[in-house]
């Protein structure tokens, strides 16, 4: 869970995501929205990878990238765990 809060930390990394949400894409195709180098790019994907936010999946000679809805369901339910003790301590 570290690394998810490390990896949702970064601005570059939030918009990746919001990218991802509408469909799976390309690094090329995710870096066209930025204006970096394409090893950058990959330097956040590799991030995103290691906290398990996102998949990759080879097809053909292209990777895809896609959300890893798993994480993001475990860290709401984390997150959301504090509101409820909080309205039971009331």
């Amino acid at each position: 869970m570290n690394q998810a809060f490390k990896a949702l930390s970064d601005p570059t990394r939030r918009k990746i995501l919001d990218l991802l949400r509408e469909r799976d894409m390309t690094a090329g195709e995710i870096a066209d929205h930025f204006q970096m180098t394409k090893p950058s790019i990959s330097h956040h994907l590799s991030l995103l990878k290691q906290a398990e936010l996102v998949w990759d999946e080879r097809q053909g000679q292209h990777i895809y990238y896609s959300l890893n809805t798993t994480v993001f369901h475990e860290l709401m339910k984390w997150i959301v765990s504090f509101q409820q003790s909080k309205q039971e301590g009331k």
